[in-house]
Parts: C-alpha cells; structure tokens; sequence
C-alpha cells in the first residue's frame, strides 16, 4: 500500500477528536482520588485532559455566528499552522517511494519506517509541553515558537545535504541512517508542534467556536500532507512534468527535494516570526502549584490505567491484531514502485480517495454507534485479509500489463478499485476501534483514557509495518545466473556474482511468502483471538473504570 495512499495506523493518521488529544496537566486539581486498578499511591485527582465542551444553550447560536466572523483570523491561523504541520509528514511519506525508486532495498525500508512513529508516541512527551512554559512569553508559543524555528532552520540546511543522502551526483547510494535520523527528528517536531497546536486551539478560540478547531486540524493537516506528498512528487517527476506541464522536455522535475525544503524551510520561518510577534495568546487560568507535580500524578495515572486487567487485555490484543495485514499497508506499493509502476501516479491515487475517506466515516459510525462497535472490526476483519492476498496478485499480474508507454488505463482503475475497497475495510475497523475506545474510556479522566488506548492502537499498525518491511529480503531466494558456483544470498555474494559476470534472478519473491504468512496469522487471530477481543464489550463498567474516592 502506497503511503500516500494508506493512512498508515499508526503513524499519518489522525485520531479521532484530535484537537483534545493533548494533555492538560493541572495542579490545581479537584478534591479526590482516582484509583485505576491497584490505584494510584497518595495524591488528588487530576482533570488530565478537557472534556469536549457542553453544547451552547439556544441564545448562544447567534453569537457564535457573529464569533465566528470575529474569530476568522484566529481560524485562519490554526488552518495555517496545521497545514505546516501537514508538510513534513507528507515529505516522510514520499521518501520511501523515491528510496525504492533508486532500488534501495526492503531492510532500508524498514529501519526508514521508524520515521512514522513519533506521531504514535508522543504521549510520552505530551505532559512536558503542557506544563513546562515562560509565562511572559505564553503556555503556548513557549514551545510553538521554538519548535518551528528549529523545524525551519533545519530544513533550509538539508536542503543544501539531501542530494547526498540520496545518493545523487557521485553515483553512491542513498544514506538510509542519515535519511532516516533526519525525517525522525522532523516528525518528532512536528508531533510536538501538534501538541502545541492543540492545546493553544482550547484557548484561541471562544466556546462557541472551539468546535472549529478539528476542521482545521483535518483540513489543513491533510493539505498540508497532500502539499508534501501527492505535490511534490509529481512536480519533482521528469516524466510527469515533461508530459502534462512543458512544452520542452527536460532531464529533470520542476522542482526537487532540496528547493522544495527550502521553500518550505523559509515559510516556517516567516510564518513564526510573525506569529511570535503578532499573535498574543489568551489569558487562561494557570497553576499555582509547583508544575512537576502534575508532569508526575500524569505519568503515575498513565500507568495505573494500562495495570486495570481489561486494559491490558485489550492492549495485548489491539498490539496483534493488525499482524495480518503488514505486507499488504506496509509493502505492496513499493513494490508496485519496483514493477515499474510511477510513483507520482500511485502518489495521485490519493486523489479520488479523499472524497471516500470523508464519507465513510459518517455511514460506518450507524454501525459502530450502538453497544457493540467492535461487531463491525470483526467482521470487516476477513475481508481485509483477502484483500492482501489481492494485493499480492495486484503485484504479480502489474509487469504482465505493462508495455512501452507504461500502463494501460484500466490496470489504473482496477489499482483504484483495489485501494478503494481497502480503505472502506480499513475505516470499517479504525472507527470501531474509536468508537469502542469512546465508549470505555473513563469520563473522569477521559481524554487521557482514550489518548492511551489510541497510542497502542497506533502502535499495533507500526511496529508489524516495520518488521514485515525487514522480512522482505530475508525471505526472497536469489541465484547466480550465468556465473557458476556464484550465490546472492548476500550483498558480497551478489558483488561477486556481477563480478564474475553473472547477475541475480529472483526465483521466490518474500513478498509474496510474507503475503500468504501474514493471511494465515491474520486469520488464525481471528479465529482464535477475535472472539475474546469482542468478549471485551460486555465486560462491565466498572472494568473500565477509575475508582474515586473522597
């Protein structure tokens, strides 16, 4: 699955309710306990996270009108600065097509994976942000300021060093640790700057208007990803420049990596100066108390949450159920990138996938809103895992289809066709998974509750993304054609091979071995594992809930 087609799970994709997934460390906190299992030892209670705020009485619709005209740049900013935000995640999700492009291998692929997975462990951090802060300087722009100058800074120096990582000019190949230690740190900004965003949302913007803040956050997220992502690589692809944008061809795209971090790297720039100048945050209640208190009670209560036996049920099985389908979200279109298929064409397929993604939502959410919302995962589960194996002959059959002008347009339908139907499986269990988690999650302390069960959800998609990505080449089988006694069971021995005039045949693709074994676990965890995964809905309340006490 092409990762500017795939909403990787546990990186890109974004949570439900978004624009309340920082967490608001208090010290000042109401009189109680909360008790999550064994319980916490000592100390009060904690609003970690704001609950959404209550519906406007009738009498407040007219002024949240007239609000929302009042309050448009304040809108307009958050647009802005989650469209930024978008930027670099949509980059990391196109290097991996331009790293299979230049025929880096499946073990460089999967360390470069670890680039998606500060979005999906940023609640380790999270309640650093929102407690440690200059108050002359505001709660907010103490981190947002920083974090973008240093995000743009950075980006305008690897634009002067991104060709050499990629291995361009002196004929070496890319520099995959570099390239991946790079784009880490730029997503490990980006998720910091999300939390910042996020809590600075709550305050920006009135009551009757905060609603506004998780269309930004969708809006201009997905712009800005779209910008990085599906942008870039057409402009920086020769051949789609040459045929759809000049008159004269030319060896190369309009733009490439390097112009396009630095274009972006000043806009950061510019767009942070003015807002550390211009924008004054909103006076807000702060803490009396001393702020690593409340960093601690957070961390304390993160803890005692996941030690509640329905809690550490569901994290164990949420971790494996998504093992099934690896190869197929994590591989398959990168290899449809090594058959020969554009990647600014499969880049391009997010297109039409945009109005899709909008809709499911709404009519899978009648399905998942009743009692039981992990009904619908299970079901959606097997068809999901038929679906990698369609996949799997999606690959096969591209080479057979291809000609000297590249596809055929019905192989481009049926690829659509194909990524349509995984993305309503995918979103038929992502929304389950969301909806059950809204359903269990502790009112009391809700919004950590459901930002920690997200995390390991997210989780679950990440860490069997990488670990397919690295089985790939350890299971694909290679001979030596044309030189005997020769082997390319390694780099040295296909060295040697090329050496002595042979060169390396494929003669079983791990891809497709990884495919079939990923189908069995799958459905060897539905069968087994998936009944007691639903099992958790009719566990009681009070399994899922903290104890208060007075």
């Amino acid at each position: 699955m092409s990762p500017a087609i795939a909403a990787k799970e546990g990186g890109r994709q974004r949570r439900a309710g978004s624009h309340h997934h920082y967490l608001d460390v208090r010290s000042e906190a109401p009189p109680g306990l909360v008790l999550c299992g064994d319980g916490l030892p000592g100390g009060e209670a904690e609003a970690l996270l704001p609950l959404p705020p209550p519906s406007p009485p009738p009498e407040a619709s007219s002024r949240g009108a007239r609000g929302c005209r009042a309050e448009l740049g304040s809108i307009l900013l958050l647009l802005v600065l989650y469209v930024l935000q978008g930027i670099p995640l949509g980059l990391a999700g196109s290097v991996p097509l331009i790293l299979q492009s230049k025929s880096a291998s499946y073990t460089d692929q999967a360390f470069f994976s670890f680039v998606f997975w500060p979005f999906s462990l940023k609640l380790l951090w999270a309640p650093l942000v929102d407690a440690v802060y200059l108050r002359s300087f505001g709660r907010r722009k103490s981190w947002l300021v920083p974090t973008q100058y240093i995000l743009g800074l950075f980006m305008i120096y690897m634009s002067t060093q991104v060709d050499l990582l990629l291995g361009d000019g002196e004929g070496r190949g890319p520099n995959v640790v570099a390239l991946t230690g790079t784009f880490f740190f730029f997503e490990f900004l980006a998720a910091t700057q999300d939390i910042a965003v996020d809590g600075w949302a709550l305050t920006m913007l009135s009551r009757e208007n905060v609603g506004y803040a998780s269309t930004c956050n969708s809006v201009g997220q997905t712009a800005g990803y779209f910008l990085g992502n599906v942008l870039f690589l057409a402009l920086e692809s020769a051949s789609f420049c040459n045929k759809y944008l000049r008159f004269q061809p030319q060896p190369q795209g309009i733009v490439t990596l390097s112009d396009f971090l630095f274009f972006w790297g000043t806009v950061f720039l510019i767009t942070t100066t003015l807002v550390a100048l211009l924008k004054k945050e909103n006076k807000e209640l702060t803490p009396t108390k001393e702020e690593t208190k409340g960093i601690t009670d957070t961390y304390r209560l993160l803890f005692s949450i996941i030690k509640m036996p329905a809690v550490l049920t569901f994290c164990l099985l949420i971790l494996t159920a998504k093992v099934g389908f690896s190869a197929a979200d994590a591989v398959t279109g990168l290899k449809l990138v090594e058959e020969g298929v554009p990647k600014e064409h499969l880049a391009l397929l997010a297109v039409p996938m945009v109005p899709l993604q909008i809709i499911l939502p709404l009519i899978i959410s009648k399905y998942t809103a009743g009692p039981q919302p992990l009904n619908t995962f299970y079901k959606a589960m097997p068809f999901r895992l038929l679906l990698g194996l369609e996949f799997a002959f999606l690959v096969w059959w591209t080479p057979k289809v291809k000609h000297e002008g590249g596809f055929p347009v019905y192989y481009y339908v049926v690829v659509l066709l194909s990524y349509a139907l995984h993305q309503i499986t995918l979103y038929s269990m992502y929304v389950a998974i969301m909806a059950f988690n809204a359903k269990v999650s502790d009112p009391l302390i809700g919004g950590t509750y459901m930002t920690l069960l997200n995390t390991v959800s997210n989780l679950g998609g990440n860490w069997p993304s990488t670990v397919a990505l690295w089985l790939v080449d350890p299971l694909t089988v290679k001979e030596c054609a044309g030189a005997q006694e020769q082997t390319c069971g390694t780099t040295v021995a296909a060295e040697l091979c090329t050496k002595a005039g042979g060169s390396c045949v494929t003669t079983l693709d791990g891809y497709y071995v990884e495919s079939v074994i990923c189908v069995i676990l799958g459905f060897g965890w539905w069968f087994l594992l998936g009944p007691k995964f639903k099992k958790l809905q009719d566990e009681g309340q009070s399994s899922w809930k903290c104890k208060r006490t007075n």
